[in-house]
């Protein structure tokens, strides 16, 4: 895929070890004339800009950004928890935030789930993508419309086998054989339980992405319709 740019140049040693880790093939910038300069053949695939050090100058590179005859997107902003404040009134600048203070993980995932909505994110076994939600399978992190979620491992595993296979309905006993294994001899309310916390970590907007089937059992996303 094509790189993604970060702003302002040299990144932040922490940042650049972040963006380092994440795989993703980037360019620092000073301005927007190194950005022209140095923009791919089909553009820029986002960008990555950090306003720690000054978000008004950060603000004012993403207007940039955002009003050139071809706007880059999406762009991810890089915050101090001070400047969480500042945001509100701005959001038509940037598509997502991350805190200075998030592990590279994180960053990563919201990174890779803006540019898989954008139609040229990298393919990568390690992610799984559906709407709202990504997993990062290496690290066992989960993300809801940019926020992180605190599972238990188990949930988190629950998770992560019904969203591989989204719109395909399961039985509580498949999902405990699945998922708990063989040599697991709880209950079908186990699943039950574990759906129903998962319902409430996921927020209230995203609840409905596990569905429950009457007398059968839950699905992941949309049923597929064959045609």
């Amino acid at each position: 895929m094509e790189p993604i740019l970060f702003f302002p140049d040299p990144p932040p040693p922490e940042l650049q070890k972040a963006l380092d880790a994440s795989g993703f093939q980037w360019n620092a910038v000073a301005n927007e004339e190194t950005a022209r300069n140095l923009e791919p053949q089909d553009g820029w695939a986002g960008a990555v800009i950090s306003a720690v050090e000054s978000i008004e100058r950060a603000l004012e590179f993403s207007r940039v950004l955002r009003e050139r005859d071809v706007p880059v997107a999406p762009i991810l902003l890089v915050v101090a928890p001070s400047q969480l404040s500042r945001l509100e009134d701005r959001r038509e600048l940037f598509d997502d935030f991350s805190l200075e203070t998030a592990v590279a993980d994180e960053l990563e995932v919201r990174l890779a789930v803006l540019l898989a909505r954008s139609g040229r994110g990298k393919k990568d076994d390690h992610l799984i993508v559906y709407g709202p939600l990504a997993l990062n399978l290496e690290t066992y992190q989960a993300v809801v419309a940019g926020r992180p979620l605190d599972l238990t491992y188990m949930e988190y595993e629950l998770l992560r086998f019904l969203a591989a296979h989204p719109g395909k309905v399961f039985t509580r006993e498949v999902l405990l054989s699945r998922v708990w294994g063989y040599e697991y001899f709880g209950g079908a309310r186990t699943v039950d339980v574990h759906v129903r916390r998962l319902r409430a970590k996921l927020g209230e907007e995203n609840a409905h992405l596990i569905e429950t089937v009457r007398s059968v059992g839950y699905r992941f996303g949309t049923a597929r319709w064959a045609p």
